[in-house]
């Protein structure tokens, strides 16, 4: 018998109701928990023909076996859902406490349903749940969300996570995102306006007052051990989180200048060196700001200590949020990028599509295509951080030209139309990329455009760095680390802290479930979970090859950098043939039978071959 038990709390928003229920065994070990659960109940639940907004589509909260344990950063959550930007299946983690506490109150996920009657917040602890009004934090921001809340229960800083939407997700911004204790943030695919659209707030989770069961604790913290040294020893990140990624990107001209309109960030010597980890952490530190189990300097509290925004308190930007509010805007102020960061946040929407969408708009503003009258009086120049500070909140509030940009770039240019089209930065899917420039980066540009979660699907190794590999290699690569992503997504953990080391994750699933689980194991969880993803966005409309590709200016060719007058466009379908090859599908990317019936998706057959 498995130390692991999957207890799911179903809450039905239509009538208020709650029910815990237990998972299967057998359902545990295929689908693990996280994403891999998370898009079980997906596709099991929520058939075609429903859309992102509709009742019937589900939000799925999921935490997994190693949360609450020694494992560094184990306090995270998977958020699964349809998304708004692509229309199809929406995988995000965001790290912090949210999935331990679950698992400290009997829980490994929540799924929520149906639309509340008017504004509501859950909470929940490990006695039981309740769903309360919430008409009365209308238009509260995330971070006072959650303070309110916390409060509102008699809770401190770490007694209670919690993870709500701000002004963005109450109106269906298709690219609102769900926050969790402040700043983490579970964003790509619009699951903040999924979230939004039920009427649903915030959920908190009390700290609960029960253990998680591990079958050998001894085991699981020697993985631990291993795992975190592993990052002591190879990374950087250890000591400074993702602050080195700004000075580093620039150097292999991986940075997201100007709507790629350019992959060189001219700034002065001065200017850049305000955006090193040693910079930022000697000016603005205040206190250490962990996650569960996490041993990792990463997101520090900060104060700004210099320039117009001095005195503002704002939690250690990550590097996408550097990278959306520096370089992608021709903005070069590293506290102007700090105060961008808390404010999109706040506000709830998402860092990379939100950095997107402004540098569009600001593109469209200096080729004239977007007038000052129709940019609502704002001088959208580049560098102008307090007109984006602006046009993040009309965005946030769709009100004007916000309401046209709300939507997400690929929406957003064809509305505005034109050559507007030409210049936007999406996969044909609907989404964006991570905030770097894929052009230097093709392995990210390869499985951003193939991917089935609205976001990364997996990494591609060393060669993504810096790099512009043979297309042959590129896919190799991809194939190679497919599925580890998202085994790692299911069990939750930080990705900083665990690297996708598949075999030593699989030694703490064993540690902790009694399972026993190897390598190959792990790795087909994580194929199985590609596969279903896969086929339930092939069910919602997302298929064929032209939906695997790169817009116009995501796929062009830099001016700068490894790739310098180079793309991937001419061979793309030659990349599509090996890739839909090597992973069992048939030309026009669909899993065939004998792929889904491998990876014990047998029921998936009859829907994709009726």
């Amino acid at each position: 018998m498995t130390e692991y038990d999957g207890k799911l709390l179903r809450v039905d928003l239509n009538s208020g109701k709650t029910e815990r229920l237990m998972i299967e065994e057998e359902i545990l070990r295929k689908f693990i928990g996280g994403t891999g659960l998370g898009a079980k109940f997906l596709y099991d639940e929520v058939p075609p023909g429903v859309e992102w907004s509709d009742p019937e589509n589900r939000l799925i909260f999921m935490a997994g076996p190693l949360n609450a344990t020694s494992i560094g950063g184990s306090g995270s959550v998977s958020v699964v859902s349809k998304g708004p930007l692509t229309n199809g299946a929406g995988c995000s983690q965001a790290n912090g406490y949210f999935g331990a506490f679950l698992r400290l109150c009997g829980l490994n996920g929540i799924v929520f349903k149906g639309k509340a009657e008017n504004l509501k917040y859950l909470y929940v602890d490990s006695e039981g749940e309740e769903l309360r009004n919430a008409d009365w934090l209308t238009d509260t921001d995330t971070y006072k969300t959650a303070d309110i809340v916390k409060h509102e229960h008699g809770c401190r800083e770490h007694e209670m996570a919690v993870a709500s939407i701000g002004p963005a997700g109450e109106n269906l911004v298709r690219f609102a995102g769900i926050f969790v204790d402040y700043g983490h943030s579970a964003s790509h695919n619009g699951l903040g306006a999924v979230m939004g659209s039920k009427k649903l707030k915030a959920v908190g989770v009390r700290r609960g007052k029960l253990q998680v069961p591990v079958q050998d604790a001894n085991r699981v913290l020697e993985v631990s051990r291993k795992l975190i040294d592993n990052v002591k020893k190879t990374s950087a990140t250890y000591e400074y989180g993702t602050l080195l990624g700004i000075v580093n990107n620039i150097k292999t001209n991986m940075l997201p200048v100007k709507n790629y309109t350019t992959s060189t960030w001219a700034v002065d010597e001065g200017k850049l060196a305000k955006f090193s980890a040693q910079y930022i952490r000697e000016n603005f530190s205040v206190r250490r700001n962990s996650c569960w189990a996490c041993q990792i300097h990463h997101c520090d509290m900060m104060r700004i200590t210099e320039g117009p925004y001095a005195g503002e308190v704002v939690e250690e930007p990550e590097y996408e949020q550097f990278s959306a509010w520096a370089p992608a805007i021709g903005q070069n102020d590293v506290t102007a990028a700090m105060m961008l960061s808390k404010e999109v946040d706040r506000l709830g929407i998402d860092t990379n599509e939100s950095g997107w969408v402004v540098g569009f708009a600001i593109e469209c503003f200096e080729k004239g295509i977007l007038s000052k009258e129709k940019a609502n009086g704002l001088d959208l120049s580049w560098g102008n951080a307090e007109s984006t500070r602006l046009l993040l909140n009309l965005i946030a509030k769709r009100q004007g030209i916000g309401n046209v940009l709300a939507e997400g770039v690929m929406r957003a240019s064809k509305m505005i139309g034109g050559d507007a089209t030409t210049m936007a930065i999406h996969t044909m899917k609907g989404n964006t990329p991570r905030g770097h420039d894929h052009r230097n980066r093709w392995t990210e540009l390869f499985d951003t455009s193939v991917s089935n979660t609205g976001t990364l699907e997996t990494w591609g190794g060393p060669i993504a760095l810096g790099s512009a590999p043979k297309w042959e290699d590129l896919v190799a690569a991809n194939l190679n680390d497919k599925g580890a992503m998202m085994f790692e997504d299911s069990l939750v953990t930080c990705r900083f802290n665990t690297s996708m080391n598949v075999e030593l994750l699989c030694q703490a699933l064993s540690g902790v479930t009694g399972w026993e689980f190897t390598w190959e194991e792990g790795m087909r969880v994580g194929r199985r979970i590609v596969n279903l993803l896969r086929s339930f966005n092939i069910r919602h409309g997302i298929r064929g090859r032209d939906s695997d590709r790169p817009s116009l200016r995501y796929g062009s060719v830099p001016d700068s950098g490894p790739a310098k007058g180079r793309s991937l466009h001419d061979v793309w379908d030659k990349m599509l043939d090996t890739y839909y090859s090597g992973m069992g599908w048939d030309n026009s990317g669909f899993p065939t039978p004998e792929t889904l019936k491998k990876y014990g998706l047998d029921y998936v057959v009859k829907d994709l071959y009726p």
